[in-house]
Parts: structure tokens; sequence; C-alpha cells
């Protein structure tokens, strides 16, 4: 492509140039203005004011004795250690952050490695239940109405 004048670049490579850019500049995470090692410096009656409403009251209501099985485990365990565990309503604290925990759907475990952005949520947030329906055609017993199919 040749180059016009008085244009010594292009719109594209300017765009390109500023995708560059903000990937060199990545933000590092922070949680209510504090970083990843403030966080897990925090005890948890510190963390609870930064929490939001349900999650506070849940913790402050105090935890449950799966939860706190769950607690023990986590902190007893090494980073590239996996944790099962049944417990979907708890939430995830600063300590949680790098672990893989296994968490019960219902049917399976579903292997979840937790990230700095969870912390605050609870685990059965990740962990989806329900699988997407699938449509297909009528089953037996369907009647003659509901049979028709259009052709695509």
């Amino acid at each position: 492509m040749a180059q016009k004048r008085g244009f010594t670049i292009s719109a594209r490579s300017k765009r390109k140039r500023l995708r560059k850019k903000v990937e060199a500049k990545k933000k590092e995470f922070r949680f209510h203005g504090l970083s990843l090692q403030e966080l897990q410096s925090l005890t948890v009656d510190e963390l609870l004011p930064l929490l939001p409403a349900r999650q506070r009251r849940s913790l402050e209501r105090g935890l449950t004795l799966r939860q706190n099985k769950l607690l023990e485990d986590i902190n007893k365990a090494n980073k590239d250690d996996l944790i099962k565990t049944h417990c979907r309503n708890m939430v995830i604290l600063p300590s949680f952050i790098g672990h893989d925990i296994h968490i019960h759907t219902g049917l399976e475990f579903q292997r979840l490695t937790i990230q700095p952005q969870m912390v605050g949520h609870f685990l059965g947030e990740f962990a989806l239940t329900r699988k997407r329906v699938k449509h297909t055609g009528p089953g037996v017993g369907a009647t003659r109405s509901s049979k028709y199919m259009p052709l695509k």
C-alpha cells in the first residue's frame, strides 16, 4: 500500500501502537484500594467492612462446621494441593488466592483456581449446577400439533 503525501502513520498503525501501550501498562489488582499483599495481611475482622452486605452478614454469624473444615484445609494445604468440598456457600477470602479447589456441582467436582478478582464472592457462583437446555425433536407421546417441525 502506497503512502499518501503528508501522512506518515496510518490510523490502523496508531490503534496498534495504542493497544501495545495499554498492554504494557497492565494494572495491578486492587480491592477497595488495597493491593494483593495488603489484602492478604488483613484479618477476617478487618476484611468485613470491605465486603458486600450479604457476605459480611454470613461471616459475622460465624462459620459452620463444614466452612471451618474447609478454611483449615486451605490454611494447611500447599498451593498445588487439590481440595475437594461440597461447601458452596463459603465466601472466598484472600487466603484462598492461588489454591485449586474442587467444588461439587451436584453431579461432579468442578476444578476452580482462585483468582484475586474472586475475593468476596461465594464458591458456588463459579461452579454452575445446571446445564444448558438443548432442544431436539418431539418426544414419544407428543400431539400432532406439537410434532410440527419446520424444515430449514
